[in-house]
């Protein structure tokens, strides 16, 4: 947008440098070091992570340093000093920062949101599917989401995050066409084993799906569910959400799907690759039924030399045909999309699903890492007797890529990041925690929803609690953290302008008063010396000596620190 984030960042850090061109006075100084508090904020318009939080906290100490020594018109403090002293303006306000975090009401989504400015994914899932689109992705290693599971998760093979379906085919291209809505937001099925129930942390990516294990059974709270099992929210997600689901990875559906999606289910375009259509007619001529047929495919992809690949050569027009006869290698995309062509060519419905397949456990946190790596496609059939079954021909080639993941599938030699190759384990372990470390500020800073703040304030005993309530608390807290500053900050302030030397002659006479020596008001250092060394005959001579330091502290011209450092010793040690 022409009127949006990175053109008021811009005006600002305009109106800050010409403002530092007529830079003249003292009064300047201190307007441009607080126009940089509201400069330096914008950083978190771009990006909310930890090393942008501990770059913005340095920034800010500096210009509370810059501010202090504008104040500084004697020139006494140095640069040192003055962020010494910054330091602790901003440890003091501390407690009042977490109050205010806590129990400040929140509002729906976070306080930084705005818009991604592309009109992709940034996971690179879209609506649509060619040769090469997932391919690309198994080069990056950034996190698409995160998974915390409520008991033991599933094995790896049964780990199919579930995205777009894509029914439409041009001959080169899968799209997803348009979307149907189930209505009630269940799915009609039957389940063959126990639930699984979990918490997703989907990062952004600038399109309306969630992702769930195949199959979700209901949807999560602001999405819906459609007619083809696709999790959608109402709006594109610009910013990291948190959704609970609640999967079945047994079961079976779709036994009574409608005429319609059936016939959609077995359209191709015409004129296009005459060799995979030869082939589907003769698998079926060879086959008693569906399943056989389905199996004899995958023997196809089993027997003939493919090889699963992140580096596959470019397909022209005929891309089905160039691949099942002539490059026999690809990627997941090229596998699903051929099995589909040959199902549907044979007279069986099929659809291309789209998403993610595995991931990686985190020791630290227990939690499940899905990356973009782990962008996946598969397909489904339809038979008559089971409904939508899932068949995923890359495992026909690579089982490896199903039951353990994309690291022990493509070769060494191919380019995999190395956060997702994993082969140095000292590097993966530090990959590790530096991810259970983001994900710990992604779910209790950055994730600090309305919903998070009141079941800590459920569990301190305030049940559904107003934002009346919260006002109130927030004031008695800020009050009694304001108070503890106040107090810790005075006590601070008298010690450092009363006399070291005085504050150490007295702690000396508190320590003889519990000996049952106490002096009185108008005795002087050195007949209360005297006398105490009369009466504490044991301690004579560590009287005297104390006395001594102090006389010469006190009235002496040649006085030092090292005297100083001394009668305190002397004194702890009575």
């Amino acid at each position: 947008p022409a009127f949006g984030r990175d053109a008021s960042v811009a005006l600002l850090a305009l109106m800050l440098g010409l403002k530092v061109l007529e830079l003249k006075t003292l009064r300047d100084a201190v307007v441009v070091s607080c126009l940089g508090f509201f400069l330096i904020i914008t950083d978190f318009l771009y990006s909310q992570t930890i090393p942008t939080a501990g770059f913005t906290l340095f920034i800010m100490a500096w210009l509370i340093a810059t501010l202090i020594s504008c104040q500084d018109r004697a020139g006494s403090i140095g640069a040192s000093r003055a962020l010494r002293n910054a330091g602790t303006l901003m440890l003091q306000a501390a407690p009042l920062m977490v109050v205010m975090f806590l129990l400040f009401p929140r509002v729906q989504g976070p306080v930084f949101g705005f818009p991604v400015a592309t009109s992709s994914g940034v996971t690179g899932l879209s609506d649509s599917m060619s040769p090469g689109s997932l391919s690309r992705l198994g080069l990056s290693d950034e996190v698409a989401f995160r998974v915390q599971f409520r008991s033991a998760p599933p094995p790896a093979r049964k780990l199919y995050w579930r995205g777009p379906v894509l029914w439409d085919f041009d001959g080169r291209t899968w799209t997803m066409g348009p979307i149907g809505s189930a209505g009630s937001g269940v799915v009609r099925h039957a389940s063959l084993s126990k639930a699984v129930d979990y918490t997703v942390t989907l990062e952004a990516h600038n399109m309306r799906w969630a992702f769930a294990i195949d199959l979700p059974v209901a949807a999560p709270r602001e999405t819906a569910l459609t007619s083809d099992y696709q999790l959608l929210f109402d709006r594109p997600v610009r910013n990291r959400v948190r959704y609970d689901a609640h999967s079945d990875v047994d079961y079976r559906y779709g036994a009574d799907e409608k005429p319609a999606a059936l016939a959609r289910a077995l359209k191709l375009p015409r004129g296009y690759d005459p060799r995979a259509v030869e082939l589907a007619h003769r698998l079926r001529d060879t086959s008693e039924g569906d399943r056989e047929m389905i199996e004899r495919a995958l023997d196809y992809f089993r027997t003939q030399p493919f090889f699963y690949t992140l580096e596959p050569p470019a397909l022209g027009r005929n891309s089905i045909d160039e691949f099942l006869f002539d490059s026999r290698r690809g990627f997941c995309e090229h596998y699903a999309s051929a099995f589909v062509f040959l199902m549907r060519a044979a007279g069986v419905p099929a659809r291309v699903v789209t998403g993610y397949q595995g991931g990686e456990l985190n020791p630290l946190g227990h939690y499940l890492i899905v990356r973009q790596s782990d962008a996946h496609a598969w397909t489904e059939v339809w038979l008559s007797d089971a409904g939508w079954v899932r068949v995923d021909p890359t495992g026909a080639v690579s089982p490896a890529r199903i039951q353990v993941g994309i690291s022990a599938a493509v070769p060494s030699g191919e380019p995999l990041p190395l956060a997702v190759r994993g082969n140095i384990e000292a590097l993966r372990r530090l990959a590790l925690t530096m991810d259970a470390v983001a994900n710990a500020w992604n779910q209790w800073v950055l994730g600090y929803t309305p919903e998070r703040q009141l079941k800590i304030l459920e569990s301190a005993g305030f049940s559904q609690a107003s934002w009346q309530t919260l006002t109130v608390l927030l004031m008695v807290a800020a009050a009694i953290a304001v108070g503890v500053i106040a107090f810790i900050a005075l006590r601070r302030l008298r010690r450092s302008t009363e006399d070291p030397v005085a504050r150490v002659w007295r702690r000396f006479c508190r320590k003889l008063a519990r000996l049952g020596t106490e002096r009185s008001p108008a005795e002087g250092p050195l007949d209360f010396a005297q006398r105490a060394g009369r009466e504490q005959p044991l301690l004579k001579a560590k009287i005297e000596a104390i006395a001594g330091l102090y006389l010469r502290l006190r009235y002496g011209k040649h006085a030092d620190e090292k005297d100083l450092a001394s009668l305190r010793r002397l004194v702890q040690a009575l």
